[in-house]
């Protein structure tokens, strides 16, 4: 178990963490994500105890480890960049911390020979890093970490410097390789769908804060936070005021929205709705069932082919935009083609106004 408490880095005048609390339960694979510059990676560092912090406490299994170092920590530790050894081969490589522990060489043969089957790399034992792919070389830097038992196993950024496919395969085997070992994980990265797809849960990090911590699917789907809404998937935002019970003012139309409790007439609101929520018709009659306040005309700006989505900016003619995510082959229109767009209000997540989000 992992406990920060407090935790506070400073570079100079820059404030990198601010009074982070985060506990990390025995066995979780959380994730810390965010853009450039948010802290994450020096979170990290703090727990591996490459640096200490200015202010708070750091606690694993219940002991205060700031003044402990690194080799005590008993962490397993894999970067971006594998920091493999050139003249050792795989083999060599993953016995590399077992050996610096004077284990006796039959435990190290079977140690190292059973993680060489997990990470997929039987018959490469005496490769040399040159001589693999960068996906093969990130199992290598993986097992290595985990030959010493870690109590700990942290990852910064393990797969950015590889390809769309080998991300995808790697991320999966790192979250079978975490639950065949039960370890406690710490995962490091910008990219939010890998956090979404591989963790227990995800901390969403902005200018050293964590703006919401949750399991991935509450975050998606309750961002309590414009940044959050924003980072976290794509999002489309509502500013406008809130007129009456359960109604809002864009522009000069007015819709119908989730009646809002702590809100009185012309305050300012904000609200989001993902692309995949929203409703697309050729004519306005198909929605004859919904609520009428709610079906803007609307006349198509592009289209964006992702694949499994097609991805659709309409403009309405109130002047808003929206971005509208169908199944590929679902949409039958072309640009500056008229369209009717239906944005159902139980679908609508009101974005608190949250001081974090203004540090």
């Amino acid at each position: 178990m992992v406990i920060l408490e407090n935790i506070t880095k400073r570079f100079g005048k820059i404030e990198a963490v601010k009074k982070m609390n985060l506990k990390i339960d025995n066995g979780e694979f959380i994730s810390l994500v965010g853009p450039s510059g948010c802290g994450k990676t020096t979170t990290l560092r703090l727990i591996a105890g490459f640096i200490k912090p200015d202010g708070g406490n750091i606690f694993i299994d219940n002991k205060m480890v700031n003044n402990l170092p690194v080799k005590e920590r008993n962490i397993g530790i894999v970067f971006q960049n594998y920091a493999l050894f050139p003249n050792l081969n795989v083999f060599e490589n993953i016995a590399f911390g077992l050996k610096a522990r004077k284990i006796d060489s039959k435990i190290i043969n079977r140690d190292v020979n059973k993680l060489v089957e997990i990470v997929g790399l039987r018959g490469k034992e005496k490769y040399f890093p040159k001589e693999l792919s960068g996906g093969q070389q990130q199992r290598v830097a993986l097992a290595r970490s985990l030959a010493i038992n870690p109590r700990i196993l942290l990852l910064d950024e393990p797969l950015s410097a590889l390809d769309a496919k080998v991300r995808l395969f790697l991320r999966y085997e790192i979250k079978r390789i975490q639950r065949e070992f039960g370890i406690t994980t710490i995962y490091v990265t910008h990219d939010q769908e890998e956090a979404l797809s591989i963790s227990d849960r995800v901390a969403v990090m902005k200018e050293g804060t964590i703006q919401q911590l949750g399991e991935a699917i509450d975050i998606y789907n309750h961002p309590i936070n414009k940044f959050v809404a924003d980072f976290i998937g794509i999002s489309n935002f509502l500013n406008g005021k809130y007129v009456m019970d359960g109604m809002m003012k864009l522009n000069s139309h007015t819709i119908k929205i989730k009646y809002i409790t702590n809100h009185k007439i012309n305050d300012e609101i904000v609200l989001a709705i993902r692309p995949e929520k929203i409703e697309i018709e050729e004519i306005a009659e198909k929605f004859s069932s919904k609520i009428k306040e709610n079906v803007l005309e609307a006349s198509v700006k592009a289209i964006t082919f992702l694949g499994s989505i097609m991805r659709v900016l309409v403009m309405t003619k109130e002047n808003l935009e929206f971005l509208v995510d169908l199944p590929a082959g679902k949409f039958y229109w072309k640009g500056g083609e008229r369209v009717f767009i239906y944005l159902n209000p139980e679908e609508f997540v009101f974005l608190e106004k949250n001081k974090k989000e203004e540090t």
